[in-house]
């Protein structure tokens, strides 16, 4: 994996412990090996390095096209894992570029949201995600991130920043969902759903109702 990757995934860890006192319940649900999507919600510029930095395997993400017109951000960009991504209707590039990274055995977090979310609420997911989980038919592992819009309260412990990952959803073999548009909306509506009812859960750990599972 390259260097670059860790490094930036190193200053991730460090600023999402000191200034946002990231915790991270869950994590036992990640795969120790083989390809599994990410779905989180999307709060913050902060979220795909901070949350990237709540797990100890690489992740690939998209970003908005625009970052990588200027060749030197694009590069850095490019060097910590991330591939462009337009957010105008289906971009066939972006959802080929998933699908290679899935079928060599990699994890890919996605913001089925595919854009931020104003604070306390959830957006629709965009039936990309139900594509790409459909036709790579990998578990797809929901993840529900909260704090990283408010840092300033965050750092002061006003309110408590984190992550948590839910039960794996088996697209493959274990899941009825067709083909085609509405099933790929289906399948989206559904990995939206189950990052929802993580918010209940986390707000459970974090006042130390639910103590099982993994923390970090």
């Amino acid at each position: 994996m390259k260097i670059n990757y860790w490094c930036g995934w190193l200053i991730a860890r460090i600023t999402a412990r000191l200034f946002f006192r990231m915790k991270a319940f869950g994590t036992d649900h990640i795969p120790r090996r083989g390809p599994f999507i990410l779905a989180c919600n999307h709060i913050s510029y902060f979220d795909p390095p901070l949350v990237g930095s709540m797990f100890s395997r690489p992740l690939h993400f998209m970003a908005k096209k625009e970052l990588f017109g200027n060749r030197f951000f694009g590069w850095i960009l490019k060097s910590v894992n991330a591939f462009p991504v337009s957010r105008r209707g289906v971009d066939r590039a972006a959802i080929t570029r998933a699908s290679e990274i899935l079928a060599g055995g990699g994890g890919l977090l996605i913001f089925p949201e595919g854009t931020r979310a104003r604070e306390g609420r959830f957006l629709k997911a965009r039936p990309g995600i139900g594509m790409i989980a459909a036709e790579s038919g990998v578990p797809v592992i929901p993840c529900y991130v909260q704090g990283l819009n408010r840092p300033g309260d965050c750092f002061w412990g006003r309110l408590k920043a984190g992550v948590i990952c839910g039960q794996p959803l088996e697209v493959a073999g274990g899941q009825n969902f067709d083909d085609g548009g509405e099933g790929y909306r289906a399948l989206a509506d559904e990995i939206m759903n189950r990052i929802k009812e993580l918010k209940k859960e986390f707000n459970a750990y974090v006042k130390g109702r639910n103590m099982a599972g993994d923390s970090r």
